[in-house]
């Protein structure tokens, strides 16, 4: 039975979704069935002032860790006053002992936003459905980024601006949801109100990966200084300001549009890839001074990451998960076998959603994955990106692929190491971009892990 039918023929209680017997109709049934739908709209409807309707929740992205918790992101649009808002809300199914239980001073955050005004049209911004094991979060509330509640605070906000901006701390700014995700990372939009027309939006970032924010401060303005150098029309967003109290970093708003917008309409994309290669290499070749002292990264790593993000998938597809168990082993008995080289400085997130194309420039985002470690993981990452974003133009990635090798000028033992990095990615693109709501889930995940482990069969 295909698992679009199981939403409605199966007969699920809520426990069965972490329970060991848990497969893809129980997951399904907790994202989309009716019942739990109706729960958490009653939910959410409750945390709402009086005159306020929750119109429309639809799900936007979901994890799944077997047996231990399953993560589900929302939209949710609220009518209030005549105006209809967009606010992001976070659902987590558990096993009862290890759920959200706010404690007293997250009790207190949740006052503070209320108190604020930062939480309207909602009177609260926490729920725990009786029965179900289920913690509801609203944005902007965190346990543990405490500091949310102020970032998201249009007085705090314009003061904390006041100084990289250089402008008056009285200027408003509307306060935008771009990522929210409790207990990981967020990401919000600063917009300027009328009377800075001038000023760019500004976003802030916040990332457990960014505890040490003035680190992270020095890395990306090293990237931006070694691109300037470089020259090529390339350059990396140079953030404005680490602000360590905050422990967030902020960064300008980029004109322009992804590249991989691009790549889906396969539009002209060979200047901004050749441009991607040598911004790359330049990356690769920088001197060990603009690495400084981050943290390391190897294959045994990447592996083992890839084996987590994976594990939902050897959970609800058990044949799947087998090749992806063989790949993985596969894929480390090739490349201990491989000439190594030298650590360089590698950006570790080079895709095609970080390089945004505006004029005749490209721009590199996003530099908290940046490491030392081989510089085959970038090219290998950047190839299994442009295989995704090529089939969803309908096209063969041979000619982009080619385009951006072209310009790179791999060594052959760093290319041959690439592709090995290239089908770990590939694996790691069917546990992340196929959503599980999806109705083709499996045959689309299947599909990209017998990709991968073919891909791997082909190296020499």
């Amino acid at each position: 039975m295909k698992a679009a039918g199981l939403v409605g023929s199966l007969s699920v209680h809520a426990e069965d979704v972490l329970s060991a017997r848990a497969g893809i109709g129980e997951v399904r049934w907790a994202l989309l069935g009716a019942s739990p739908r109706r729960a958490l709209r009653g939910a959410l409807q409750g945390l709402l002032a009086a005159g306020a309707v929750l119109r429309a929740c639809r799900v936007r992205r979901a994890k799944f860790k077997p047996g231990r918790k399953l993560t589900v992101h929302y939209d949710a649009w609220v009518r209030s006053g005549g105006t209809d808002l967009e606010r992001s809300v976070v659902a987590i199914w558990d096993r009862a002992e290890g759920g959200i239980h706010l404690d007293p001073q997250a009790r207190a955050l949740e006052a503070e936003a209320v108190a604020e005004g930062l939480a309207a049209p909602f009177r609260g911004l926490f729920a725990r459905l009786p029965g179900w094991n289920v913690s509801v979060l609203v944005s902007p509330l965190d346990p543990r980024f405490p500091q949310l509640i102020r970032l998201s605070n249009p007085r705090h906000v314009a003061a904390m601006l006041a100084r990289p901006l250089s402008q008056a701390s009285a200027a408003g700014y509307r306060i935008r949801t771009i990522r929210y995700r409790p207990g990981e990372r967020h990401v919000l939009r600063y917009e300027p109100s009328p009377a800075l027309a001038s000023t760019r939006a500004v976003f802030a970032k916040l990332s457990r990966r960014d505890a040490d924010v003035a680190r992270a401060f020095r890395v990306a303005t090293g990237v931006a200084d070694r691109l300037d150098a470089c020259g090529g029309g390339t350059r990396a967003l140079r953030p404005l300001a680490a602000v360590a109290e905050d422990g967030v970093i902020l960064f300008p708003e980029v004109a322009g549009r992804p590249l991989s917008e691009l790549l889906c309409r396969h539009d002209g994309v060979t200047w901004h890839l050749q441009m991607a290669a040598r911004a790359l290499r330049a990356l690769h070749s920088a001197p060990a001074s603009l690495a400084g002292a981050l943290d390391g990264s190897d294959f045994a790593t990447e592996v083992e990451a890839v084996r987590r993000a994976s594990e939902h998938i050897c959970a609800l597809l058990p044949q799947t998960g087998a090749v992806i168990t063989g790949t993985l082993e596969r894929a480390r008995s090739v490349y201990e076998r491989l000439p190594p080289e030298a650590p360089t400085f590698t950006h570790g997130d080079f895709k095609a959603d970080h390089l945004w194309v505006s004029g005749g420039g490209l721009t590199v985002l996003d530099f908290g994955s940046c490491a030392i470690g081989d510089p085959a993981l970038d090219v290998g990452k950047f190839l299994a990106d442009l295989r995704w974003w090529s089939s969803l133009s309908g096209r063969g990635s041979a000619s982009v692929r080619g385009a951006f090798l072209e310009s790179y000028r791999a060594e052959e033992a760093r290319l041959l190491r690439a592709r090995v990095y290239e089908v770990l990615f590939l694996v790691v693109l069917a546990a992340h971009r196929v959503p599980l709501y999806h109705p083709g889930w499996a045959e689309r995940t299947a599909r990209l892990v017998q990709q991968a482990a073919a891909l791997l069969g082909a190296l020499p």
